[in-house]
């Protein structure tokens, strides 16, 4: 009998198949040559977003003309309902309707090459260029947990959420934006960190980020994780408070990527570099802390996020009030756009990515994800872009790792070993091979 998983509609055999698929038709992928220098081979690009602030890069290249500067001239960023949306657009491409490219949840690009989260299981191949930001997002709670202040810490939110589900005999919940993309990973691990089961002790749902706040008001969620403004509006509106940022689970953690369908990089090597180097430079204006206010505001504008600069501007310039007593000014824990080798996309977090895709029964065990890095990854495109930008040598990371990762509970992940650390956790799910 065929398992399926009821929080994907997965089914096990076809995950490993498709997984399969994709390692067969490695040698058939579309693989673009280091881009040299020369004009964009087209000048049009449809890029996808979603309402949040760590799209603000793209917003930026957009207004601030660094598209049009690199000769990508008929450029569209156009907003996307849910992460769910996007994928659709980018299996889709531009030719038929969708799109070519798209800010997105770092692990989404090996979802969808794999075939895991397409229709049927269909591998479509993607590429990752660069990172578009660290950290920047958080966890949030209801108002019913006032009283806990509830922190990294989930030990006692635990206690209460499993008295709850007695009490009421209904289940509790807990949302995310798309099954096995970063917020879902950041959720779970700092539940499973206290202890909460994500796949027994809670219902684990799927709300598209603008859709957060307005759903914990009418009680759909006792907590969520997504990127601003969502969790300040919460505070502003409130409904209820941050328990935690993200980057206090995992400092400076990756977090979106900019990537494209891999047919489109193929084609257009040059017009693909253009698009990373516009991007670069507006992740260098974002980084800026004099213009954050003006970042926000553009973020604020009704055809990008539209919402209120109040819920922006703030957490844009690195001031959180946790909405319990809790200030803290230019936080080490902001988001990062260009400090830090934010835009570098280091193959090492891509690995833990899809180890925690494992973890929680994802992606089947087994996958070569060396070899699904290097062919997903295109960090050399980064880099040729870089050079060609002028970016300082202290800017480009001298290694694709970024080394050895240490977490808030004390797990540590070696990109050399990701298998030690998976053995390392106590709760997971795992899927049979």
């Amino acid at each position: 009998m065929q398992h399926t998983d009821n929080r994907t509609g997965w089914s096990r055999r076809s995950l490993i198949r498709a997984a399969a698929g994709a390692g067969a038709m490695s040698g058939l992928w579309p693989i673009a040559g280091r881009a040299q220098g020369g004009a964009p081979e087209t000048t049009a690009a449809k890029l996808g977003f979603i309402a949040l602030t760590d799209a603000a890069p793209l917003f930026v290249a957009d207004e601030k003309g660094f598209f049009k500067k690199h000769g990508m001239t008929q450029v569209e960023v156009l907003k996307q309902s849910s992460w769910g949306a996007t994928r659709d657009n980018l299996v889709l491409g531009s030719k038929s309707g969708g799109i070519d490219g798209a800010h997105i949840l770092t692990p989404m690009p090996y979802l969808i090459t794999t075939g895991a989260v397409t229709a049927n299981n269909v591998p479509v191949p993607m590429t990752i260029l660069a990172r578009l930001n660290l950290g920047g997002q958080c966890i949030s709670v209801g108002n019913e947990y006032r009283d806990l202040k509830v922190g990294v810490d989930s030990r006692e939110f635990r206690k209460a959420l499993l008295a709850k589900r007695v009490k009421t005999g209904k289940p509790v919940n807990a949302a995310m934006t798309f099954p096995g993309g970063t917020h879902d990973l950041w959720l779970r691990y700092w539940m499973a960190a206290g202890g909460v089961d994500p796949n027994r002790d809670v219902n684990t749902i799927v709300v598209p980020p603008p859709q957060m706040v307005a759903n914990m008001k009418v009680g759909s969620m006792d907590t969520f994780c997504v990127c601003e403004p969502w969790n300040h509006q919460l505070i502003h509106q409130k409904i209820g408070y941050t328990a935690a940022t993200t980057s206090e689970l995992w400092m400076n953690h990756p977090e979106k990527a900019f990537a494209m369908r891999a047919d489109y990089v193929a084609a257009n090597p040059n017009a693909t570099k253009a698009l990373v180097k516009a991007i670069m430079e507006a992740q260098m204006y974002c980084e800026e802390p004099k213009h954050r206010v003006e970042v926000a505001e553009i973020c604020a504008r009704r055809r990008w996020i539209n919402a209120p600069l109040e819920d922006i501007v703030d957490r844009m310039k690195g001031d959180f009030d946790y909405g319990t007593g809790r200030v803290v000014s230019n936080s080490p824990h902001q988001m990062r756009y260009w400090k830090d080798f934010a835009s570098y996309p280091f193959r090492s977090h891509d690995l833990w990515f899809l180890t925690e895709n494992i973890r929680w029964g994802y992606l089947p065990p087994g996958l070569d994800l060396q070899a699904l890095v290097a062919r997903v990854n295109r960090e050399d495109i980064w880099r040729a872009a870089a050079r060609e930008l002028g970016v300082a040598a202290r800017d480009i990371p001298a290694s694709t790792s970024r080394g050895v990762e240490k977490f808030f509970d004390g797990k540590v992940f070696d990109p050399v070993n990701p298998k030690k650390y998976l053995d390392s956790l106590e709760i997971k799910n795992i899927k049979a091979a």
